[in-house]
């Protein structure tokens, strides 16, 4: 559905800027909030900046249009990385492209289109996914990009071929990224880019060596990851958590992996994330073997206690 027209602009000259600071706010709640509490909220204040635009003109439509494209993406990562809801993702994003097309930001489309790749990209449909992501390249060379952004369209890109199936390629586009941010450039990266890091090259570096059946370098790779992320980065601390516990079952050490998904947990039952939660599960399938163990079976325990299985309905 088209964004609307303004004929006349009702609206003063600030509503952009105070529409945006509405999102900036969501930006930083997003890291600790519940989704179930934090998705109600955005997808509200969505369809409020997409009414705002009918009665907006000049700059500040530019500006609600700008913040509109970030909190429909941030609706969109609501839906697919904590929700797992990769059907209304995809929608959400179509909407956030179209808000990004009317702010002219194509930097913002690239960091949108991107996203859109994760969902063919983790169903397993590579040639869709790799297409968003050359749609997603085209646009970034139309703006000024840090390259933490451009690292991080590689890591995307890696993730999508190692859900294919395709680890080589997947660690090729991981080392370019570490070279990209090892040579550096000039360019800053906008305030809304705030989910990516070096540390966090280095996490999806040790997820596509585990897949890889490196164990070692994995193992090795994760643990500095750990140590490296910040205390108050719950989501990503409970997939890499997952991520060392899914390394240890492949080791063979079923004590160490429950030990690591018990501490996923912890912070699960903190702040929800649906793709920590979806580690953990592929994690008690491989202690499958070791189902007897008293170390699962209390794994199981939290697993099904009451308060995990209740967050794993709401979401």
């Amino acid at each position: 559905m088209p964004l609307p027209k303004a004929t006349a602009a009702v609206q003063p000259d600030t509503i952009g800027a105070d529409y945006a600071a509405i999102t900036v706010a969501h930006r930083r709640l997003y890291w600790s909030v519940q989704p179930a509490q934090m998705h109600p909220a955005v997808v509200e204040h969505t369809r409020l900046g997409t009414q705002l635009l009918a009665e907006t003109t000049g700059v500040a439509r530019r500006v609600l249009a700008t913040a509109l494209a970030e909190s429909l993406l941030l609706a969109g990562r609501i839906e697919f990385f904590d929700l797992r809801q990769p059907e209304e993702a995809d929608q959400t994003f179509v909407r956030a492209l179209q808000a990004a097309g009317e702010a002219d930001d194509s930097l913002l489309g690239a960091a949108i289109l991107a996203h859109a790749a994760f969902v063919p990209g983790w169903a397993g449909r590579r040639d869709e996914a790799a297409e968003r992501m050359r749609a997603a390249r085209t646009y970034v060379r139309r703006a000024p990009a840090s390259v933490e952004f451009l690292a991080w369209l590689d890591a995307v890109e890696a993730e999508c071929e190692t859900r294919c199936g395709r680890t080589r390629e997947a660690l090729r586009l991981i080392a370019h990224g570490e070279e990209v941010i090892a040579e550096g450039n000039e360019h800053a990266s906008p305030d809304w880019f705030n989910w990516f890091s070096p540390i966090r090259l280095a996490a999806f570096k040790g997820s596509t060596e585990l897949k890889a059946g490196h164990i070692p370098q994995a193992r090795e790779t994760l643990t500095k990851v750990l140590e490296g992320l910040p205390a108050a980065d719950i989501k990503q601390r409970s997939v890499i958590l997952g991520d060392l516990a899914a390394v240890e079952a492949a080791a063979g050490n079923p004590e160490a992996a429950c030990a690591r998904a018990e501490e996923a947990l912890d912070l699960l039952t903190r702040t929800w994330y649906a793709t920590g939660m979806d580690r953990i599960l592929s994690v008690r399938r491989d202690l499958e073997p070791w189902a007897d163990r008293e170390c699962v079976r209390r794994l199981d325990d939290r697993l099904y206690g009451w308060q995990t299985t209740l967050s794993a309905l709401k979401r």
